[in-house]
């Protein structure tokens, strides 16, 4: 008893005489608040992690086969949004969390997760008084990556809810949409104070003031254009055009701002068309336009997403190579996002004039847009040496998507066709491969491409100062714009005399081949309000070379059926969303 008596008083005596500190431990794997916002790396580091949010364009799907520059092999993944099926509670390849492509970077949800991340570093700095030049420039980079989210929210859904906080569980969590007016004033006013802060030129992997200056011109001809514009015209019925659309009748103010915006990324200086304006050759000017995607950064590029193992995980489907899977098939390829014919016809002659099959149905490849062969891999272009398992069939590294008549009148199929020896569950439909950022120095197969995906360059920016000046009666100035784009590319300058609907349209094709592939036609069909226009189905070619000729037929056929419906100028707020917030206003149609 008296032992027991003892160890309890000892017991006690520890206790009593210990402090309840050792209950207060700190985590080993993570960082306290107090810890972030008191080291400058660490704060750095978090500006770091906000990067990795941005929109990756080299991803399984690309928004090139959402839209009339191309079909993606899958066809099941994209059917739903090019037969315009998609619903609140199905959006199909568009849907966050789908397998195959990393859209949910610019899902509603994920692009909200990145605005909160931006809206805490604002908190915290103001609570933990940070300041100095290191955080200024931090402070303008946060600002330009919370318009770069709400840029995206704003040209998917038109006006959303402004959240400029970050909240908790405990605040109210039911939000209005605002106006689409309120959501880009308010995305503007996020670039203007980016663009007050931030170095002129710097590391082309974060913000700058050229950067900020060019997202606010990728805006501001947004609002100007048809969509933004049409008071919801494109809906009738609809209660709330202020919601996707402005609506008072300011068009030509909002034209004048987005030229003031694209100029004063001109008038910066800094900025200039990769490559020479004068070629010996029409071939020399394709390979410069090849270049401009084969490297780590150039005098054209104003903002970049490197590619790295740091950032990106080591799955091919959360971090594909875009030569892997865009490729022919007889190289090993996937060939996942192959041109459709309506593109390929959209490339004019190398003197200027418009392709016509009707005149030039015996060889269409010849004499084409530099662009063209810098773009597209067709019947008959040389490409790379073919993998070791194929060479012996092809030591030349020609394409080949046509069939070649035997003597009894049945057809070999080329190595690059689906029907071919080669990969056969992959290939294209069209008859055509992109060409377009593949470097052919690499071993697709088994390589990754480690090059940087081009969110923002130059010659966007030219093409949306030219648009501004047409819309406002500027022709000659725009004129001047066009023909810099169009020497740099090997083509001759605009025809004297063109003006008007001819120009606007000469422009419009213009925008479409140099920004190819790059994300632009997507939102550049629904904001010229042409998508009914030229979303139709899918055209391929069918090329066959007769028994013992080298003077192939084609025949042009349709590989994919697309319907348009006025619903998809924008996309839905998901069900989910819609379920959890009861303030929110569904977008037309859905």
């Amino acid at each position: 008893m008296k032992r027991i008596s003892l160890y309890l008083l000892s017991l006690i005596l520890f206790i009593s005489s210990c402090s309840d500190d050792f209950l207060e431990v700190t985590p080993l794997d993570k960082y306290s608040d107090a810890a972030v916002w008191t080291d400058q790396a660490l704060v750095s580091s978090f500006v770091n992690n906000i990067y990795l949010g941005q929109y990756y364009g080299f991803h399984t799907l690309m928004l090139s086969s959402l839209c009339d520059e191309s079909m993606e092999v899958w066809s099941w993944e994209t059917h739903p949004i090019l037969k315009s099926e998609i619903s609140p509670s199905y959006v199909g390849a568009l849907a966050p969390d789908f397998w195959i492509i990393a859209f949910h970077n610019i899902s509603w949800n994920s692009l909200y997760s990145n605005i909160r991340s931006c809206n805490i570093f604002f908190e915290n700095v103001e609570k933990y008084e940070l300041q100095g030049d290191e955080i200024e420039q931090l402070k303008g980079e946060v600002h330009f990556l919370r318009a770069y989210f709400y840029s995206w929210l704003m040209s998917l859904h038109g006006g959303v809810p402004l959240i400029d906080k970050a909240y908790t569980p405990s605040d109210d969590l039911l939000v209005e949409r605002n106006t689409l007016q309120e959501t880009i004033d308010f995305i503007v006013s996020d670039l203007d104070a980016a663009a007050s802060v931030l170095p002129v030129s710097m590391d082309k992997a974060r913000a700058s003031k050229g950067a900020a200056l060019a997202l606010k011109s990728r805006v501001l001809l947004l609002a100007a254009s048809d969509l933004f514009n049409s008071n919801a015209a494109w809906s009738a019925g609809y209660a709330h055009p202020e919601l996707v659309s402005y609506t008072d009748g300011d068009r030509t103010g909002r034209w004048q701002k987005a030229k003031d915006a694209a100029k004063a990324v001109i008038d910066l200086g800094i900025y200039q068309l990769y490559g020479k304006s004068v070629y010996t050759s029409p071939e020399e000017a394709a390979e410069n336009y090849v270049n401009i995607f084969l490297n780590d950064g150039t005098e054209e590029d104003i903002l970049l997403t490197y590619y790295d193992n740091v950032n990106h995980p080591n799955s091919d489907f959360q971090c594909p190579s875009v030569g892997l899977f865009n490729s022919p098939n007889g190289f090993h390829g996937w060939g996942g996002n192959t041109p459709i014919g309506q593109f390929i016809d959209s490339f004019e002659n190398i003197d200027g004039s418009k392709f016509d099959w009707k005149t030039q149905g015996t060889n269409p490849y010849k004499d084409r847009d530099p662009r063209f062969y810098a773009n597209i891999l067709y019947d008959g272009a040389k490409w790379r040496q073919r993998p070791d398992d194929v060479i012996a069939s092809d030591p030349e590294g020609i394409v080949q998507t046509g069939f070649y008549e035997n003597v009894d009148g049945s057809y070999t199929p080329g190595l690059d066709t689906r029907q071919g020896p080669i990969e056969d569950w992959n290939g294209t439909y069209t008859g055509y491969y992109m060409r377009k950022f593949l470097d052919p120095a690499i071993n697709h197969q088994y390589d990754r491409q480690k090059l940087p995906y081009r969110q923002i360059r130059y010659a966007e920016i030219l093409l949306n100062y030219a648009e501004t000046c047409l819309e406002l009666g500027e022709e000659s100035e725009a004129i001047k714009t066009l023909d810099m784009i169009r020497a740099r590319a090997g083509m001759p300058g605009i025809p004297a005399g063109e003006t008007g609907s001819v120009l606007k349209d000469r422009y419009r094709n213009e925008r479409r081949i140099e920004l190819a592939y790059e994300g632009h036609r997507f939102f550049d069909i629904r904001r010229w309000m042409i998508a009914p226009d030229v979303l139709k189905n899918a055209q391929g070619i069918d090329i066959r070379y007769p028994y013992r000729s080298n003077q192939p037929t084609y025949t042009i056929k349709e590989v994919q059926d697309r319907t348009w419906n006025n619903k998809a100028y924008l996309l839905p707020i998901l069900l989910d969303e819609m379920n959890k917030n009861e303030l929110l206003v569904q977008n037309p149609g859905y």
